[in-house]
């Protein structure tokens, strides 16, 4: 298994966008005054979701969809402790002689105390819409011969995010909003989503070009088997040559 430089913080990274976006972001519903619009609410976790789909892009693109493939087993893996974790913490007895268990115990209730169609939609919809989101990925890199980078990160994070919004919602909130709200939530959600990764499009080209550059390589999955159930390191790794990748000029 070859030795990348900056891969583990890649994996890190994503993780922990991952982690603070379902943690920390579903907590708060913000809103924003824009011209000609108004109030415009939405979810916090959904400012900072997307990020993690960049982080994918990365690495599907730098270091093939075998990496990319234990990075999001790593991140499925750190969900799924966050979840046990705070249900463990949620169950015990707060001490009754610490005054500020009072006030800690409700608000932990509030923000981690999820219901299981939650967490589960959570957890499935990453799954699935991480690994669409690198699968086509890498195929679409063998199609366009790694020409249009920009035109893989936009059409797979329009598939993975599709996927993950269209599992998420309905397994958490059908039947508890209205259809007409479910369907608008989904579509306003999965726009925004798409369009953080339109607007943050030339940031990836920066990155993907740097990493390229430091690490010396472009991965092609060529002979790459695109079953998620593998952690074998795989994809056909070549020699970066700039005057082949029209990206890097």
């Amino acid at each position: 298994m070859l030795s990348f430089r900056y891969y583990d913080f890649l994996v890190a990274g994503m993780v922990a966008v991952l982690l603070c976006s379902n943690l920390i972001g579903p907590g708060k519903v913000g809103v924003v005054e824009l011209p000609l619009i108004g109030a415009f609410a939405f979810g916090a976790g959904n400012l900072f979701f997307p990020v993690a789909y960049i982080f994918g892009d990365v690495l599907t693109e730098v270091y093939g969809y075998a990496r990319a493939r234990r990075a999001i087993w790593a991140g499925f893996g750190a969900m799924i402790f966050a979840t046990v974790m705070s249900a463990i913490v949620l169950a015990i007895p707060a001490h009754p002689d610490e005054p500020w268990n009072a006030t800690l115990q409700p608000a932990l209730e509030i923000v981690f105390g999820n219901t299981w169609r939650i967490v589960a939609a959570s957890i499935l919809a990453y799954w699935i819409g991480d690994f669409v989101n690198a699968y086509v990925m890498a195929k679409m890199k063998l199609w366009t011969q790694g020409r249009h980078l920009w035109m893989r990160t936009i059409g797979s994070t329009i598939c993975g995010q599709g996927a993950d919004s269209l599992i998420f919602y309905p397994i958490a909130f059908f039947g508890i909003w209205t259809n007409e709200a479910l369907i608008a939530v989904v579509v306003f959600n999965f726009t925004m989503k798409v369009a953080v990764e339109v607007v943050m499009t030339p940031v990836t080209y920066a990155i993907v070009n740097g990493l390229k550059r430091a690490e010396g390589v472009d991965t092609f999955d060529t002979d790459t088997h695109f079953t998620p159930f593998s952690l074998k390191d795989e994809g056909r790794r070549r020699p970066l040559d700039e005057d082949r990748d029209p990206d890097l000029r």
